[in-house]
């Protein structure tokens, strides 16, 4: 089979609007496919270029198929079996800075560009004193903008109708104004003029996004089956969830000029805010959705259970899983219910996706942490609101002591064993050495040491009044007659 090409899509040529730090699975799952929905029903007209900035690149791979790919969407929406194969036309160009530095350098000079994408990970917004301005290669991610924004505003004599907006999608808190603070410290580490720094100020726009979306990537499994129906070749094949949220703050309203918004009208389960405070959809996201999660996964591996699909065919994990969003969740968050009711709906049938085979010990890593951030907020938000404890996010807490058992530590993981089974707890070391010594404790002792230790809750837990005495009862339930019947008496 040949690979797909330009000539099989019959993509038309638009001008470069965008450039994108970065051409892996998540970005294209996403951010070009809703540039190209955009493209699609004339609200955009412009195509994006990918950037890679490793020296080993895998921008030959764009190049051998013009830049065309195609992306399915897979999965549930509104409870029924959704799929949508769409071949993506958005991307004109991929270059690397190692390889292709003078091209990757004309981008900035590109009459009609807007937009800066980035997706560096959590570690690529940083900044390095020791990163030089003449340097091209081994400089930060902020580095390496700043250096681009500069060349900018240098071709367009510092035109204020010629700035940027950038979209970082990293997932750290307040990822543009993060982003930001680090060109301008660049910017004062280079002693670079003060008319750049105006520029850069006033003209160029930081968002800080949330974004959510599960992307498996390539399905290497089922390549050449996919291919196979789709009659052409695609070494660039991309598979994600339907879902797909973007939440995006900014200091001025750019939705005019980034209409995306409009480009997924009539697309199920699929959202793009713009907002001036994302604050509440993070919490939403990290309550309802990671604290679901959270709260059920440690227990549905117990009970036998090895994916999230395994536990929602579980009628009784399913069921405590609804229970813990709609009963005790959700009536501790301040957008309206309607909407967080919504949102739910949508985290169930993702749980639900017969195409993402999600481990639950994966989701177990450093579980400690993630129940503080995740499940915390709302035990503490339900007993201020409701004068009572919520009791699936207390049977949550049991259910991770009864997990996390185990006295030996190998390979940097505490040893637990289900039903004579071996399996690994990851978390960070004090962690680990915490259960290491107090795992066989009797059930009130190491309850007790449990939630009073302020290095993992910030705060002394037995001080909720009835919360010790709840985790010592459901952990003995646990322990005694297992996690499957303890879930089944808490009713």
């Amino acid at each position: 089979m040949d690979n797909l090409n330009i000539e099989m899509t019959k993509a038309p040529s638009r001008p470069i609007k965008v450039v994108q730090y970065g051409g892996g699975n998540f970005l294209r799952a996403f951010v070009d496919y809703f540039f190209d929905l955009a493209n699609e029903k004339g609200l955009f007209d412009g195509s994006i270029a990918i950037v890679e900035s490793l020296e080993r690149s895998n921008v030959d791979r764009f190049k051998q198929q013009d830049c065309q790919y195609t992306l399915q969407l897979r999965g549930n929406v509104n409870g029924e079996e959704y799929v949508e194969t769409r071949v993506i036309t958005s991307l004109a160009k991929a270059v690397t800075v190692f390889h292709d530095y003078e091209e990757y350098v004309a981008l900035a000079k590109e009459e009609e560009l807007r937009f800066f994408v980035s997706n560096t990970t959590e570690a690529g917004i940083v900044f390095n004193g020791e990163d030089k301005f003449e340097d091209k290669f081994h400089v930060t991610f902020p580095a390496k903008l700043t250096q681009f924004l500069y060349e900018r505003y240098k071709a367009f004599d510092g035109a204020m109708d010629k700035g940027l907006i950038m979209l970082p999608v990293e997932l750290i808190d307040d990822n543009g104004i993060v982003l930001k603070k680090y060109v301008k410290d660049y910017i004062e580490l280079w002693q670079l003029e003060e008319g750049f720094k105006n520029w850069v100020e006033e003209a160029c726009i930081f968002t800080s996004t949330l974004v959510d979306r599960i992307v498996p990537g390539f399905p290497r499994d089922e390549k050449d089956e996919i291919c196979a129906k789709l009659g052409y070749n695609d070494d660039l094949l991309d598979t994600a969830e339907p879902f797909a949220l973007w939440v995006i703050e900014s200091p001025k309203d750019i939705s005019a000029e980034l209409p995306l918004d409009k480009a997924l009208e009539g697309k199920v389960g699929m959202n793009i805010i713009f907002t001036d405070n994302q604050k509440p959809y993070k919490q939403r996201k990290v309550r309802i959705l990671n604290g679901a999660h959270t709260s059920f996964v440690l227990a549905s591996y117990l009970i036998g259970h090895d994916t999230v699909k395994e536990s929602m065919d579980d009628k009784l994990v399913r069921d405590f899983m609804n229970k813990t969003i709609y009963e005790e969740i959700i009536p501790t968050l301040t957008l309206p219910k309607e909407e967080l009711e919504e949102f739910a709906a949508a985290v169930v049938d993702r749980f639900n996706n017969p195409f993402i085979k999600h481990a639950l010990l994966s989701i177990s890593l450093n579980s400690v942490s993630k129940w503080r951030a995740r499940c915390m907020p709302s035990l503490l938000g339900y007993v201020d609101k409701f004068g009572k404890l919520p009791k699936n996010l207390s049977f949550s807490i049991a259910a991770l002591l009864a997990f996390y058992k185990g006295n030996e530590i190998r390979e940097g993981a505490l040893i637990g064993k289900r039903n004579g089974e071996e399996y690994k707890i990851v978390d960070d070391p004090e962690v680990l050495e915490f259960f290491k010594e107090n795992s066989d404790l009797a059930a009130r002792e190491l309850a007790k040491k449990y939630l009073s230790n302020e290095q993992f809750h910030g705060q002394d837990l037995t001080k909720v009044e009835g919360l010790l005495d709840e985790v010592t009862k459901d952990l003995e339930a646990i322990r005694t007659i297992g996690a499957e019947k303890a879930m089944e008496e808490l009713g």
